[in-house]
């Protein structure tokens, strides 16, 4: 009696041979996309004097000016006692990427389409170009940080980034690029349909920059007290992945050597967060490809 394949291995043979197609498919263009993600940074400061040293400026502005008014308000230190600065500092970097990175990419398609309607290339090359990018003038802007964290070591007798806990940061900083891969690809699908996606979600950056730990700590904040709804209203906010990836990272630095403080904050928030993360990034992937043959008919 002749024997036939079960239904589930043919299933996962056909997973297999897409997934060597798809993997062919962007190493044949890989030049491709670290040429546009070299094009991206060139042309991202092209009309200002100072070129990418605004990658290093508008930080440090901003958090000077922000450092200098919650200190007044809330006092030097926040909850951790760590310097107002460096924890604005801090927070606005990586919201900052985030931000930039994702509206970034989600006009990536439309902007582009003149490319695409002539030359076949893969069309997610537009919206991952542009996180790379925005990436790698984060990466720059990081040396505004190390900065104040020399001074601060210097002029306070800090040890903040003296240990080895430090190089553990890179966890969080991956996890926020997945996360910012997962919604910019979900976004640049969306947009294409809907224009007016890049108006509703320049308003919802604004509201998650207020909602996330970027300048001020939840423990800041207090909710009427302890009452069922302020507790519901700290856990909502902590729910947010950048709460997470933003405690994780001051974690990773700004913990003295001498405390006895896991690097990750808590084992379920590493996994959560990335979770998180990951299944954004894969369910954006899943809807950019089905959508991504209807592009055509509406950029």
């Amino acid at each position: 009696m002749p024997s036939f394949p079960a239904i589930n291995d043919i299933k996962a043979a056909d997973m297999t041979k897409k997934l060597k197609i798809h993997w062919g498919n962007f190493w044949k263009y890989r030049f491709l996309l670290k040429e546009l993600v070299r094009k991206n940074v060139r042309l991202q400061y092209r009309n200002s004097s100072l070129g990418m040293l605004w990658s290093l400026v508008q930080p440090l502005l901003f958090s000077l000016v922000l450092g200098f008014v919650f200190s007044t308000l809330l006092g030097g230190n926040d909850p951790d006692g760590i310097p107002r600065i460096l924890y604005i500092l801090s927070g606005r970097l990586l919201y900052s990427f985030f931000s930039e990175s994702t509206q970034g990419a989600m006009r990536s398609v439309r902007q582009n389409s003149g490319i695409i309607k002539k030359v076949y290339v893969p069309k997610y090359i537009y919206p991952m170009s542009t996180v790379f990018s925005r990436f790698v003038t984060f990466g720059f802007s990081l040396v505004i940080l190390v900065g104040f964290i020399v001074y601060f070591n210097i002029k306070d007798g800090y040890s903040y980034g003296l240990h080895l806990r430090v190089f553990f940061a890179v966890v969080p900083i991956m996890i926020l690029l997945v996360l910012s891969m997962g919604v910019g690809l979900l976004l640049s699908s969306i947009s294409v349909f809907f224009k007016d996606t890049e108006f509703i979600y320049s308003v919802l950056c604004q509201l998650l920059f207020y909602v996330s730990p970027v300048i001020f700590s939840i423990d800041d904040i207090r909710f009427g007290g302890s009452t069922p709804a302020g507790d519901l209203l700290t856990t909502i906010l902590r729910i947010n992945p950048l709460y997470g990836i933003l405690k994780m990272f001051r974690t990773a630095i700004f913990t003295s050597p001498d405390m006895d403080v896991p690097f990750f904050y808590s084992t379920g928030q590493l996994f959560g967060t990335a979770a998180v993360a990951a299944a954004v990034l894969l369910l954006s992937a899943f809807i950019f490809h089905r959508q991504q043959n209807k592009f055509i008919l509406h950029i």
